[in-house]
């Protein structure tokens, strides 16, 4: 269990650590070299910081009376080609250039040179003088102390927290970052309400996007400022952690999905979708069942008779707009076949499939092996496979199909033919050529009538 900092007050978590935002402070400013010579040949995306066809040996003599001072010059070797020469740490420094409708050297893009410079020198500064530091910063994070949740009650939690920072591990605050708590937005929030018990315990990995952050921010893993004009760091998408690249990647996988950044339940990451509703399975999933069973499993061709896709289309807006409230009943949707079709293209819209792409092959595996009982026995070793919350729903969905086969005599969907429908539906697998897709249909089909099947006995 993490430590709970309203129940251990012995613990007094860094608010931040302010080293490395001394460090960018103090870090080398540009100084663009102009050229004074017109040239007919400059890039139009260039300015007066481009100094021509010149040798290394110029650009260093023309940059050497100030740190940070830059310059751009086209390669003699590669005509065409252009280079970004910077004085850093008393020698030139060269670095190719590229230009794609923004500006850069390496994964970082820039609307102007200027700012590609600042942020190198801020890079350069840093990494230089902190290699150290860096490395070690992982190594007492901040996260393993006041534990990880989504936290709505931020002034709450303000009250408890010190009122001045732990001593930093380096030199001194700037004095200008006296007002720097008012900013520690996302650091701040995510402290220690416990985890409802209620929650579904899944494992979810988070998922982190390259993220530019407005005014200075601190890593919500190792509490160490995120340094950089841009891309200075990582968002999970989901739950709105903010952590250094590197930090991301020693993050456990407790990603705690919050609805204000899980915008929509169709397309969803049926783990994400879980874990923000505080379900076991989609809502969405265990609301058209209950209507399709509520109404009726009597009715023919049931899952096979396609309702209007206009009609289906207004269900899978309702349900990204209104979640569990959305109206479902038959007042609002009074052919079946509507709910039906909602529940086959929630299913189809995963944008991985309930049998996960990593699954896949193990299951179609399992539908080529002939003996019953050795395909039993695969099944279950091959469920084994998929993430709890996907084998969770997969156990809901085959008890229901199998309840639906009870009524076969008046739906007329046998196992078999809910295979048919089902198999493409919950199995998908990446890459596949036209011919070896086609060829895996029967497999598909009969992976699913063997759950529906055995439903009882697999789960």
């Amino acid at each position: 269990m993490a430590l709970n900092v309203f129940d251990h007050d012995e613990y007094r978590p860094p608010v931040w650590k302010s080293y490395l935002y001394q460090l960018q402070q103090e870090a080398p400013h540009p100084r663009r070299l102009t050229c004074t010579c017109e040239g007919d040949n400059r890039p139009k995306y260039y300015g007066r910081e481009y100094h021509g066809m010149i040798s290394r040996e110029e650009a260093d003599q023309l940059l050497s009376q100030a740190e940070g001072s830059y310059l751009i010059r086209e390669s003699q070797r590669q005509p065409g080609t252009y280079t970004l020469a910077l004085r850093f740490g008393n020698q030139t420094r060269n670095f190719r250039l590229y230009h794609d409708g923004k500006h850069f050297v390496g994964e970082k893009r820039f609307e102007s040179i200027h700012d590609l410079v600042t942020d190198g020198l801020i890079t350069l500064y840093i990494e230089t003088k902190a290699a150290e530091y860096i490395a070690k910063m992982t190594i007492n994070p901040i996260y393993e102390h006041v534990g990880y949740t989504t936290l709505n009650q931020e002034p709450t939690l303000k009250k408890h927290l010190p009122q001045s920072p732990e001593a930093p591990d380096g030199p001194a605050p700037a004095k200008d970052d006296r007002n720097a708590e008012e900013r520690l937005t996302s650091l701040v929030r995510r402290a220690t309400l416990r985890e409802s018990d209620l929650a579904a315990k899944y494992e979810k990995v988070h998922n982190f996007k390259v993220h530019t952050f407005r005014g200075p921010h601190w890593c919500e893993y190792c509490a160490n400022f995120m340094w950089g004009l841009i891309a200075q760091g990582v968002k999970c998408a989901d739950c709105g952690l903010n952590v250094h690249k590197q930090c991301s990647k020693v993050v456990p996988n407790d990603c705690q999905p919050d609805l204000r950044h899980v915008k929509k339940v169709y397309s969803c990451d049926l783990t994400t979708l879980v874990k923000a509703h505080n379900t076991k399975r989609p809502m969405v999933v265990d609301m058209c069942i209950q209507e399709i069973e509520a109404r009726g499993l009597q009715s023919e061709g049931l899952y096979r008779i396609s309702g209007f896709s206009e009609l289906i289309e207004d269900v899978k807006l309702a349900f990204d707009r209104d979640g569990e409230k959305a109206d479902i009943s038959s007042n609002a949707y009074e052919d079946l076949n509507i709910i039906a079709g909602a529940l086959k293209l929630y299913f189809r819209e995963l944008p991985i499939p309930l049998i996960t792409y990593d699954a896949y092959p193990r299951f179609i595996e399992t539908g080529k092996i002939a003996d019953a009982e050795k395909r039993l026995e695969s099944l279950h070793e091959a469920l084994k496979l998929l993430p709890p919350a996907h084998c969770e729903t997969l156990r809901c969905l085959m008890a229901h199909l199998k309840r639906v086969t009870e009524y076969e005599k008046e739906n007329l969907m046998t196992s078999e033919n809910l295979g048919i429908v089902f198999g493409p539906t919950l199995m998908r697998a990446p890459g596949l050529d036209a011919m070896t897709a086609l060829n895996d249909i029967r497999y598909q089909r009969l992976v699913v009538e063997s759950l529906i099947t055995n439903e009882d006995v697999l789960f």
